[in-house]
């Protein structure tokens, strides 16, 4: 029963990381096409800090039991674009960008509350702040190199499509069609943690050398 309780404190306490994490990386995507002259995330309500907005169902659950996931794709149209290629790996950059400055901030947040809480750090309380801290900086950096691999349909794909013509390819309409059923194959095969393990274990390690 010890283990079971464990693991569900430790879900419960990755759940902010989890929140912020996801509403500001789909936020990123929203905010970007809209100053980029799209009006379609304004208009259905994406450009919001508001959890509701962005969180995806099966995507949270993925990332609370698996530790990898995805939000509520913001829609966009491409149409309104002065520059579409140009513009369109902006905003396929927007989110994952947003996730490396939450894990940025947030190696700052923990740096200072370790440095400066005393023996506070060492109670139940103060292990409770560290660990969701610790999360917050974690989760970021996950959801930023999750998100970055060339899979369809995530934004590490449409960033290639555009910067290589991908769809331009007779064989892009098929592979973008098939790229959910791709990454979940991955995924059970954990051929995704070659990547994601080592990427977000060098990225952690870089950001507490910056800040400790």
């Amino acid at each position: 029963m010890s283990g079971i309780t464990e693991y569900v404190l430790a879900r419960l306490l990755i759940l902010p990381g989890i929140i912020i994490g996801l509403s500001f990386h789909e936020f990123g995507h929203a905010f970007a096409s809209m100053k980029l002259g799209d009006p379609t995330p304004k208009l259905q309500g994406r450009v919001s800090l508001n959890p509701a907005a962005h969180i995806d169902p099966i995507g949270f659950i993925s990332l609370l039991l698996f530790g990898f996931g995805w939000g509520k794709p913001v829609q966009i149209d491409p149409r309104w674009y002065k520059h579409r290629r140009r513009d369109e790996i902006i905003v396929g950059l927007a989110g994952v960008t947003m996730n490396l400055v939450l894990a940025v901030i947030f190696t700052g947040i923990l740096s200072v509350y370790y440095k400066n809480a005393g023996s506070f750090a060492a109670t139940e309380a103060g292990n409770v702040i560290l660990q969701i801290l610790i999360g917050c900086v974690q989760i970021n950096l996950v959801l930023m190199i999750f998100n970055l691999l060339p899979v369809p349909p995530l934004d590490g794909f449409g960033i290639i499509t555009q910067l290589f013509r991908l769809d331009t390819k007779p064989w892009y309409p098929r592979l973008y069609q098939l790229g959910p059923m791709i990454l979940i194959i991955l995924i059970i095969l954990d051929a995704t943690s070659v990547v994601l393990t080592p990427a977000v274990t060098w990225c952690y390690n870089t950001l507490i050398n910056l800040f400790f």
